[in-house]
Protein backbone atom coordinates (compact mmCIF):
# COMPACT_ATOMS: atom_id res chain seq x y z
CA UNK A 1 0.00 0.00 0.00
CA UNK A 2 1.37 3.45 -0.96
CA UNK A 3 2.37 6.04 2.30
CA UNK A 4 0.17 8.61 0.70
CA UNK A 5 -2.80 6.32 0.98
CA UNK A 6 -5.55 7.65 3.05
CA UNK A 7 -6.39 5.59 5.81
CA UNK A 8 -9.36 3.61 5.30
CA UNK A 9 -12.73 3.35 7.68
CA UNK A 10 -12.74 -0.18 9.61
CA UNK A 11 -14.79 -2.67 8.06
CA UNK A 12 -16.32 -3.31 11.23
CA UNK A 13 -20.10 -2.43 11.14
CA UNK A 14 -20.58 -1.18 7.66
CA UNK A 15 -20.49 -3.51 4.61
CA UNK A 16 -17.39 -4.39 2.20
CA UNK A 17 -17.07 -1.73 -0.68
CA UNK A 18 -16.64 -4.22 -3.98
CA UNK A 19 -15.58 -3.28 -7.80
CA UNK A 20 -15.46 -5.68 -10.45
CA UNK A 21 -12.65 -5.73 -13.01
CA UNK A 22 -13.38 -6.48 -16.43
CA UNK A 23 -17.42 -7.10 -17.42
CA UNK A 24 -16.71 -10.48 -19.45
CA UNK A 25 -18.45 -13.76 -18.72
CA UNK A 26 -16.74 -14.72 -15.64
CA UNK A 27 -17.46 -11.29 -14.34
CA UNK A 28 -21.10 -11.84 -15.30
CA UNK A 29 -21.92 -15.56 -14.27
CA UNK A 30 -19.39 -15.92 -11.24
CA UNK A 31 -18.18 -13.02 -9.11
CA UNK A 32 -20.87 -10.90 -9.56
CA UNK A 33 -24.17 -13.46 -8.54
CA UNK A 34 -21.55 -14.38 -5.55
CA UNK A 35 -20.94 -10.42 -4.35
CA UNK A 36 -25.11 -9.77 -4.95
CA UNK A 37 -25.62 -13.10 -2.61
CA UNK A 38 -23.77 -11.57 -0.69
CA UNK A 39 -25.32 -8.03 -0.70
CA UNK A 40 -28.74 -9.67 0.09
CA UNK A 41 -27.00 -10.75 3.28
CA UNK A 42 -25.94 -7.25 4.34
CA UNK A 43 -22.01 -8.14 3.71
CA UNK A 44 -20.70 -6.40 0.66
CA UNK A 45 -22.26 -3.75 -2.04
CA UNK A 46 -20.65 -3.45 -5.33
CA UNK A 47 -20.28 0.31 -6.17
CA UNK A 48 -18.08 -0.03 -9.19
CA UNK A 49 -16.88 -1.71 -12.41
CA UNK A 50 -14.04 -1.48 -15.13
CA UNK A 51 -13.51 -1.88 -18.62
CA UNK A 52 -11.84 -0.76 -21.41
CA UNK A 53 -15.29 -1.83 -23.87
CA UNK A 54 -17.40 1.29 -22.53
CA UNK A 55 -20.73 -0.28 -24.15
CA UNK A 56 -19.79 -3.43 -22.28
CA UNK A 57 -19.40 -1.83 -18.88
CA UNK A 58 -22.09 -0.09 -19.18
CA UNK A 59 -24.42 -3.21 -19.43
CA UNK A 60 -22.93 -4.91 -17.04
CA UNK A 61 -23.90 -2.23 -14.24
CA UNK A 62 -27.34 -2.15 -15.94
CA UNK A 63 -27.77 -5.21 -15.62
CA UNK A 64 -26.24 -5.88 -12.01
CA UNK A 65 -27.61 -2.87 -10.56
CA UNK A 66 -23.89 -1.36 -10.22
CA UNK A 67 -23.91 2.43 -9.89
CA UNK A 68 -20.47 3.38 -11.66
CA UNK A 69 -19.37 2.25 -14.80
CA UNK A 70 -15.67 3.20 -15.73
CA UNK A 71 -12.87 2.31 -18.15
CA UNK A 72 -10.20 4.05 -16.21
CA UNK A 73 -8.97 1.37 -13.15
CA UNK A 74 -7.24 4.18 -11.43
CA UNK A 75 -9.53 6.81 -11.69
CA UNK A 76 -12.20 4.32 -10.26
CA UNK A 77 -9.51 3.21 -7.00
CA UNK A 78 -9.27 7.17 -6.26
CA UNK A 79 -12.80 7.90 -6.59
CA UNK A 80 -14.71 4.93 -5.16
CA UNK A 81 -11.87 3.45 -2.85
CA UNK A 82 -13.17 0.07 -3.05
CA UNK A 83 -11.98 -2.20 0.01
CA UNK A 84 -11.98 -5.40 -2.32
CA UNK A 85 -11.22 -5.44 -6.25
CA UNK A 86 -12.11 -8.51 -8.12
CA UNK A 87 -10.66 -9.36 -11.29
CA UNK A 88 -11.58 -11.36 -14.08
CA UNK A 89 -9.73 -10.16 -16.64
CA UNK A 90 -6.82 -12.47 -19.29
CA UNK A 91 -3.75 -13.30 -17.15
CA UNK A 92 -1.07 -11.26 -18.63
CA UNK A 93 -2.98 -8.29 -17.15
CA UNK A 94 -3.69 -9.60 -13.68
CA UNK A 95 -0.05 -8.18 -12.23
CA UNK A 96 -0.51 -4.42 -12.84
CA UNK A 97 -4.06 -4.83 -11.98
CA UNK A 98 -3.32 -6.56 -8.76
CA UNK A 99 -0.57 -3.62 -7.70
CA UNK A 100 -2.69 -0.92 -8.16
CA UNK A 101 -5.76 -2.23 -6.45
CA UNK A 102 -3.16 -3.29 -3.52
CA UNK A 103 -1.18 0.29 -3.72
CA UNK A 104 -4.94 1.90 -3.23
CA UNK A 105 -5.20 0.20 -0.01
CA UNK A 106 -7.70 -2.27 -1.87
CA UNK A 107 -7.89 -6.23 -1.27
CA UNK A 108 -7.48 -8.29 -4.70
CA UNK A 109 -9.12 -11.51 -5.52
CA UNK A 110 -8.10 -12.73 -8.55
CA UNK A 111 -9.12 -15.20 -11.09
CA UNK A 112 -6.89 -17.89 -11.98
CA UNK A 113 -3.99 -18.59 -13.83
CA UNK A 114 -3.27 -15.58 -11.04
CA UNK A 115 -0.55 -14.15 -12.89
CA UNK A 116 2.11 -15.23 -15.78
CA UNK A 117 4.82 -15.90 -13.85
CA UNK A 118 6.48 -16.61 -10.55
CA UNK A 119 8.27 -13.38 -10.77
CA UNK A 120 5.21 -11.67 -11.41
CA UNK A 121 3.53 -13.41 -8.57
CA UNK A 122 6.55 -11.77 -6.48
CA UNK A 123 5.72 -8.11 -7.29
CA UNK A 124 2.37 -8.43 -6.33
CA UNK A 125 3.09 -10.29 -3.08
CA UNK A 126 5.70 -7.02 -2.36
CA UNK A 127 2.83 -4.72 -2.48
CA UNK A 128 0.63 -6.59 0.11
CA UNK A 129 0.52 -4.96 3.67
CA UNK A 130 2.26 -6.45 6.42
CA UNK A 131 -0.23 -6.10 9.47
CA UNK A 132 -3.97 -6.73 8.50
CA UNK A 133 -3.49 -6.62 4.73
CA UNK A 134 -4.74 -5.51 1.82
CA UNK A 135 -3.67 -9.24 0.94
CA UNK A 136 -4.24 -10.41 -3.02
CA UNK A 137 -6.01 -14.19 -3.13
CA UNK A 138 -6.37 -16.50 -6.16
CA UNK A 139 -9.66 -17.82 -6.99
CA UNK A 140 -9.20 -21.15 -6.31
CA UNK A 141 -12.75 -22.41 -5.54
CA UNK A 142 -12.69 -25.89 -6.21
CA UNK A 143 -10.88 -25.72 -2.25
CA UNK A 144 -13.97 -25.01 -1.41
CA UNK A 145 -17.55 -26.23 0.03
CA UNK A 146 -18.50 -29.38 2.46
CA UNK A 147 -16.33 -31.95 0.33
CA UNK A 148 -13.18 -30.77 -0.30
CA UNK A 149 -13.32 -29.68 3.87
CA UNK A 150 -14.56 -33.56 4.86
CA UNK A 151 -12.34 -34.60 2.71
CA UNK A 152 -9.15 -32.77 3.74
CA UNK A 153 -10.04 -33.09 7.43
CA UNK A 154 -9.92 -37.29 7.12
CA UNK A 155 -6.58 -36.93 5.25
CA UNK A 156 -5.18 -34.24 8.10
CA UNK A 157 -6.31 -36.80 10.93
CA UNK A 158 -4.80 -39.78 8.86
CA UNK A 159 -8.31 -41.45 9.75
CA UNK A 160 -8.30 -42.78 5.92
CA UNK A 161 -3.80 -43.89 6.48
CA UNK A 162 -1.47 -42.52 4.67
CA UNK A 163 -1.53 -41.01 0.84
CA UNK A 164 0.31 -43.68 -1.62
CA UNK A 165 -1.20 -43.15 -4.92
CA UNK A 166 -2.85 -40.01 -6.67
CA UNK A 167 -4.22 -39.65 -9.70
CA UNK A 168 -4.90 -35.70 -10.91
CA UNK A 169 -6.75 -35.54 -14.39
CA UNK A 170 -7.85 -32.53 -16.17
CA UNK A 171 -8.88 -33.90 -19.85
CA UNK A 172 -11.13 -31.16 -21.48
CA UNK A 173 -12.24 -30.26 -24.92
CA UNK A 174 -11.63 -26.91 -26.96
CA UNK A 175 -12.10 -26.39 -30.58
CA UNK A 176 -10.38 -24.26 -32.98
CA UNK A 177 -13.09 -21.46 -32.56
CA UNK A 178 -11.90 -21.34 -28.92
CA UNK A 179 -8.55 -20.51 -30.03
CA UNK A 180 -9.72 -17.67 -32.66
CA UNK A 181 -9.73 -15.31 -29.90
CA UNK A 182 -6.59 -13.54 -30.15
CA UNK A 183 -5.35 -13.95 -26.43
CA UNK A 184 -5.52 -17.47 -26.15
CA UNK A 185 -2.44 -19.75 -27.33
CA UNK A 186 -0.08 -17.43 -27.04
CA UNK A 187 2.64 -17.44 -24.07
CA UNK A 188 2.12 -13.53 -23.51
CA UNK A 189 -1.08 -13.38 -23.16
CA UNK A 190 -2.63 -16.26 -21.56
CA UNK A 191 0.44 -17.42 -19.79
CA UNK A 192 0.31 -20.71 -20.91
CA UNK A 193 -1.50 -24.31 -22.47
CA UNK A 194 -4.37 -26.72 -20.71
CA UNK A 195 -2.11 -26.80 -17.37
CA UNK A 196 -1.95 -23.20 -16.48
CA UNK A 197 -5.17 -22.60 -17.72
CA UNK A 198 -7.18 -25.34 -17.23
CA UNK A 199 -5.50 -28.12 -14.98
CA UNK A 200 -4.41 -25.54 -12.33
CA UNK A 201 -8.01 -26.06 -10.86
CA UNK A 202 -7.13 -29.76 -10.04
CA UNK A 203 -3.21 -29.16 -9.54
CA UNK A 204 -4.50 -26.50 -6.92
CA UNK A 205 -6.95 -28.92 -5.22
CA UNK A 206 -4.48 -31.45 -5.08
CA UNK A 207 -1.73 -29.84 -3.56
CA UNK A 208 -4.13 -28.02 -0.87
CA UNK A 209 -5.75 -32.23 0.04
CA UNK A 210 -1.69 -33.80 -0.12
CA UNK A 211 0.36 -31.01 0.38
CA UNK A 212 4.04 -30.42 -0.44
CA UNK A 213 5.34 -31.85 -3.59
CA UNK A 214 9.00 -32.49 -3.78
CA UNK A 215 9.52 -33.23 -7.50
CA UNK A 216 8.07 -33.49 -11.16
CA UNK A 217 9.07 -35.09 -14.73
CA UNK A 218 6.78 -33.65 -17.15
CA UNK A 219 5.97 -34.26 -21.18
CA UNK A 220 4.04 -32.02 -23.08
CA UNK A 221 3.13 -31.90 -26.57
CA UNK A 222 1.37 -29.40 -29.23
CA UNK A 223 -0.85 -32.58 -31.13
CA UNK A 224 -3.43 -30.68 -32.68
CA UNK A 225 -4.12 -26.69 -32.19
CA UNK A 226 -2.12 -24.64 -34.10
CA UNK A 227 -0.77 -22.19 -30.84
CA UNK A 228 2.38 -21.17 -29.60
CA UNK A 229 1.39 -22.88 -25.90
CA UNK A 230 1.01 -27.20 -24.97
CA UNK A 231 -2.53 -28.79 -25.98
CA UNK A 232 -1.60 -31.72 -23.78
CA UNK A 233 0.72 -32.21 -21.01
CA UNK A 234 1.60 -35.05 -18.75
CA UNK A 235 3.70 -35.89 -15.33
CA UNK A 236 5.13 -37.66 -12.64
CA UNK A 237 5.05 -36.05 -9.30
CA UNK A 238 6.67 -36.90 -5.74
CA UNK A 239 5.17 -35.95 -2.48
CA UNK A 240 7.10 -34.43 0.37
CA UNK A 241 4.69 -37.39 2.55
CA UNK A 242 6.28 -40.26 -0.32
CA UNK A 243 3.50 -40.09 -2.34
CA UNK A 244 3.33 -39.89 -5.97
CA UNK A 245 1.04 -38.97 -8.21
CA UNK A 246 0.27 -38.70 -11.90
CA UNK A 247 -0.93 -35.77 -14.00
CA UNK A 248 -2.94 -35.23 -17.12
CA UNK A 249 -3.83 -31.79 -18.70
CA UNK A 250 -5.29 -31.94 -21.74
CA UNK A 251 -7.85 -29.53 -24.17
CA UNK A 252 -7.98 -32.65 -27.18
CA UNK A 253 -10.73 -35.08 -25.17
CA UNK A 254 -14.12 -35.06 -26.45
CA UNK A 255 -15.23 -37.08 -22.81
CA UNK A 256 -14.21 -33.99 -21.07
CA UNK A 257 -13.70 -34.80 -17.12
CA UNK A 258 -11.96 -33.60 -13.85
CA UNK A 259 -10.71 -36.18 -11.71
CA UNK A 260 -8.66 -36.35 -8.43
CA UNK A 261 -8.23 -39.63 -6.98
CA UNK A 262 -6.41 -40.49 -3.98
CA UNK A 263 -5.33 -44.27 -2.67
CA UNK A 264 -4.59 -44.61 1.06
CA UNK A 265 -3.80 -47.19 3.36
CA UNK A 266 -7.17 -47.66 4.44
CA UNK A 267 -9.04 -46.33 1.92
CA UNK A 268 -9.45 -44.58 -1.87
CA UNK A 269 -11.10 -41.05 -1.98
CA UNK A 270 -11.93 -40.01 -5.55
CA UNK A 271 -13.95 -36.45 -7.01
CA UNK A 272 -15.54 -37.00 -10.30
CA UNK A 273 -16.45 -33.76 -11.72
CA UNK A 274 -16.35 -31.11 -15.05
CA UNK A 275 -16.23 -27.70 -13.84
CA UNK A 276 -16.99 -27.54 -10.12
CA UNK A 277 -18.55 -30.43 -7.21
CA UNK A 278 -20.91 -31.11 -4.65
CA UNK A 279 -20.98 -34.32 -2.00
CA UNK A 280 -22.48 -36.54 -4.64
CA UNK A 281 -19.19 -36.15 -6.42
CA UNK A 282 -17.14 -37.36 -3.98
CA UNK A 283 -16.67 -41.31 -2.82
CA UNK A 284 -14.41 -42.66 -0.41
CA UNK A 285 -14.52 -46.53 -0.98
CA UNK A 286 -12.79 -48.40 2.67
CA UNK A 287 -9.69 -50.84 2.23
CA UNK A 288 -11.15 -54.62 2.88
CA UNK A 289 -11.31 -54.94 6.67
CA UNK A 290 -12.19 -51.99 7.79
CA UNK A 291 -15.12 -51.74 10.33
CA UNK A 292 -18.02 -50.96 9.06
CA UNK A 293 -19.10 -48.12 11.51
CA UNK A 294 -15.57 -46.03 10.88
CA UNK A 295 -15.93 -46.28 7.04
CA UNK A 296 -20.13 -45.11 7.29
CA UNK A 297 -18.67 -42.02 9.19
CA UNK A 298 -16.24 -41.51 6.50
CA UNK A 299 -19.52 -41.06 4.36
CA UNK A 300 -21.25 -38.24 5.90
CA UNK A 301 -19.74 -34.68 4.27
CA UNK A 302 -22.64 -32.72 5.93
CA UNK A 303 -24.69 -29.82 4.64
CA UNK A 304 -23.77 -30.28 0.93
CA UNK A 305 -22.09 -26.98 0.36
CA UNK A 306 -20.91 -27.17 -3.30
CA UNK A 307 -17.77 -25.52 -4.40
CA UNK A 308 -18.07 -21.88 -5.72
CA UNK A 309 -17.09 -18.43 -5.89
CA UNK A 310 -19.55 -17.61 -3.02
CA UNK A 311 -18.17 -20.37 -0.83
CA UNK A 312 -14.46 -18.96 -1.59
CA UNK A 313 -15.61 -15.49 -1.43
CA UNK A 314 -17.45 -15.88 1.67
CA UNK A 315 -14.18 -17.09 3.32
CA UNK A 316 -12.09 -14.12 2.03
CA UNK A 317 -14.80 -11.90 3.58
CA UNK A 318 -14.40 -13.05 6.83
CA UNK A 319 -11.01 -12.79 6.70
CA UNK A 320 -10.92 -9.35 5.54
CA UNK A 321 -12.84 -8.54 8.56
CA UNK A 322 -10.84 -10.70 11.00
CA UNK A 323 -7.27 -8.68 9.23
CA UNK A 324 -5.91 -12.12 8.59
CA UNK A 325 -4.16 -13.53 5.62
CA UNK A 326 -6.88 -15.47 3.30
CA UNK A 327 -6.13 -18.83 1.80
CA UNK A 328 -4.94 -19.32 -1.45
CA UNK A 329 -2.47 -16.13 -1.13
CA UNK A 330 1.06 -15.88 -0.37
CA UNK A 331 2.74 -18.90 -0.24
CA UNK A 332 -0.20 -20.95 -0.38
CA UNK A 333 -1.47 -19.10 -3.12
CA UNK A 334 1.64 -19.55 -4.88
CA UNK A 335 2.15 -23.46 -4.51
CA UNK A 336 0.06 -24.30 -7.75
CA UNK A 337 1.92 -21.87 -9.86
CA UNK A 338 5.12 -23.55 -9.11
CA UNK A 339 4.18 -26.81 -9.35
CA UNK A 340 2.83 -25.52 -12.85
CA UNK A 341 6.04 -23.63 -13.55
CA UNK A 342 8.42 -26.76 -12.99
CA UNK A 343 6.03 -28.72 -14.89
CA UNK A 344 6.91 -26.61 -17.87
CA UNK A 345 10.65 -26.94 -16.98
CA UNK A 346 10.94 -30.56 -16.61
CA UNK A 347 8.72 -30.80 -20.43
CA UNK A 348 10.83 -28.82 -21.78
CA UNK A 349 14.31 -29.38 -20.55
CA UNK A 350 13.69 -33.34 -20.47
CA UNK A 351 14.87 -33.28 -16.88
CA UNK A 352 13.35 -33.68 -12.77
CA UNK A 353 12.71 -30.64 -11.67
CA UNK A 354 12.52 -30.23 -7.51
CA UNK A 355 10.20 -28.14 -5.70
CA UNK A 356 12.16 -24.62 -4.83
CA UNK A 357 14.74 -24.74 -7.56
CA UNK A 358 13.17 -22.22 -9.74
CA UNK A 359 14.50 -18.76 -8.93
CA UNK A 360 15.05 -15.25 -9.66
CA UNK A 361 17.78 -15.58 -12.53
CA UNK A 362 16.09 -18.82 -13.81
CA UNK A 363 14.83 -18.47 -17.21
CA UNK A 364 11.65 -20.17 -15.93
CA UNK A 365 11.03 -17.23 -13.47
CA UNK A 366 10.01 -14.66 -15.41
CA UNK A 367 8.69 -16.96 -18.79
CA UNK A 368 6.83 -20.11 -18.33
CA UNK A 369 8.48 -21.17 -22.33
CA UNK A 370 11.78 -20.69 -20.53
CA UNK A 371 13.05 -19.41 -24.17
CA UNK A 372 13.28 -23.28 -24.28
CA UNK A 373 14.06 -23.98 -28.57
CA UNK A 374 10.69 -24.79 -30.20
CA UNK A 375 8.36 -23.55 -27.65
CA UNK A 376 9.75 -19.62 -27.37
CA UNK A 377 8.02 -17.35 -29.35
CA UNK A 378 9.99 -17.14 -32.86
CA UNK A 379 12.44 -20.57 -32.32
CA UNK A 380 10.49 -22.51 -34.68
CA UNK A 381 6.90 -23.57 -33.20
CA UNK A 382 4.96 -23.46 -36.17
CA UNK A 383 1.91 -21.11 -34.93
CA UNK A 384 0.92 -19.66 -37.53
CA UNK A 385 -2.17 -17.30 -34.99
CA UNK A 386 -5.21 -18.11 -33.93
CA UNK A 387 -6.90 -16.20 -35.70
CA UNK A 388 -8.39 -12.76 -36.21
CA UNK A 389 -11.97 -13.66 -34.24
CA UNK A 390 -12.31 -11.47 -30.96
CA UNK A 391 -14.87 -11.70 -27.75
CA UNK A 392 -14.30 -12.09 -24.26
CA UNK A 393 -13.95 -15.40 -22.11
CA UNK A 394 -16.63 -17.78 -21.29
CA UNK A 395 -16.56 -20.02 -18.18
CA UNK A 396 -15.60 -23.83 -19.33
CA UNK A 397 -11.93 -22.90 -19.17
CA UNK A 398 -11.49 -19.07 -19.19
CA UNK A 399 -11.79 -16.49 -16.84
CA UNK A 400 -11.27 -13.42 -18.62
CA UNK A 401 -13.43 -10.66 -19.50
CA UNK A 402 -12.61 -7.98 -21.79
CA UNK A 403 -9.34 -6.73 -21.55
CA UNK A 404 -9.13 -3.67 -18.86
CA UNK A 405 -5.54 -1.74 -18.66
CA UNK A 406 -4.84 0.94 -15.53
CA UNK A 407 -4.28 4.11 -17.08
CA UNK A 408 -5.94 3.06 -20.16
CA UNK A 409 -9.60 4.53 -21.28
CA UNK A 410 -11.53 3.50 -24.49
CA UNK A 411 -12.95 7.35 -24.52
CA UNK A 412 -10.09 9.90 -22.91
CA UNK A 413 -12.17 12.31 -20.83
CA UNK A 414 -14.57 9.92 -19.90
CA UNK A 415 -13.43 7.54 -17.66
CA UNK A 416 -17.12 6.83 -15.37
CA UNK A 417 -19.28 5.66 -18.09
CA UNK A 418 -22.53 7.83 -18.00
CA UNK A 419 -25.83 5.59 -17.40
Amino acid sequence: MSPSTPPRIPLEGRRIRAAVIGAGAIGRGSHLPALQQLAAEGETEVVAAVDIDATAVREFCADGGVPHAYTDLERMLAEQRPDLVTICTPPTLHREQSVAALRAGAWVWCEKPPVPTLADYAAVEAEEGTQGGPYSAIVFQHRFGSGTRHVRRLLAEQALGRPLVAHCQTTWYRDTAYYAVPWRGRWETEGGGPAMGHGIHQMDLMLDLLGPWSEVRAMAGRLVHDVETEDVSTALVRFESGALATIVNSVLSPDEVSRIRIDCERATVELTHLYGHSNADWRVTPAPGVPGDEAAGWQDFGTDVPSSHLAQLRELVASMRAGRRPRSSGADGRTSLELVTALYKSAFTDTTVRRGEIRPGDPYYTALHGGAPGWAPGTGTGFAGAGAGAGTGTEAGTDAGSGTRTGVVADPGQAEVPA
